[in-house]
């Protein structure tokens, strides 16, 4: 039994998808973020970042998604969720799960969190331009490798599309628009109607509506 901790939107929605795509016996924890549960000393026992989600299973606690994913993946490889050691798109799947983390993501949290960059209210403003400007370079890179491809590693769904999803969906509101890259906005409307990305989205009150409209 897997347990994940989780609050909606947040970064747990890929390891949510994972776990509903392998099948896998498992149980949400609802950790209030709105109320700082993930500070709690109970929670910080599990997670000493004080971040969401956590997984835990058979005794063994992992913290930060892209390794949660990661874990899952390797734990069901007949869904190919994570290429196998010797297939040469394993290193691919590595560096955009890696760009994805540690460029996309790193860029959304400043986005959404301009106050820890800076003194001032003009300040942030500021940093919410500039910010937006390198999400946008993020997206047009993920949109050249989308040419040509169904899915961001090639023909085949992989864990790196439910990670794309969900902080793609973060970054509905930034500008420009995600009509910029066709390629991206064709790929979202696909998968925004995948049937794990569905039922994920319903149980965290996420709309898929706006996707279709893209």
């Amino acid at each position: 039994m897997f347990t994940l901790y989780h609050f909606p939107r947040t970064a747990g929605f890929a390891p949510h998808c994972l776990l509903k795509h392998v099948g896998a016996p498992f149980q949400l924890t609802f950790v209030d973020k709105d109320k700082e549960a993930q500070k709690t000393a109970d929670y910080l026992q599990l997670n000493p970042v004080g971040r969401i989600p956590t997984l835990v299973h058979e005794g063994q606690t992992i913290f930060e998604s892209p390794a949660i994913c990661i874990y899952i993946s390797e734990l069901y490889p007949e869904y190919r969720l994570i290429p196998g050691i010797g297939d040469p798109l394993r290193a691919q799947f590595f560096q955009w799960l890696a760009f994805l983390n540690n460029t996309l993501q790193a860029e959304l949290l400043i986005y959404y969190h301009p106050e820890r960059y800076t003194l001032s209210k003009a300040g942030m403003v500021e940093v919410i331009k500039a910010v937006e400007q390198r999400i946008n370079e993020a997206l047009s890179i993920i949109d050249k490798q989308l040419e040509g491809h169904d899915y961001l590693l090639g023909d085949d769904l992989t864990a790196c599309d439910y990670f794309l999803f969900m902080l793609v969906d973060w970054a509905m509101c930034t500008q420009p628009s995600l009509l910029a890259h066709l390629n991206l906005a064709n790929y979202l409307k696909r998968i925004a109607q995948d049937p794990i990305v569905q039922a994920v989205c319903q149980l965290e009150g996420i709309d898929t509506k706006p996707f279709h409209c893209l």
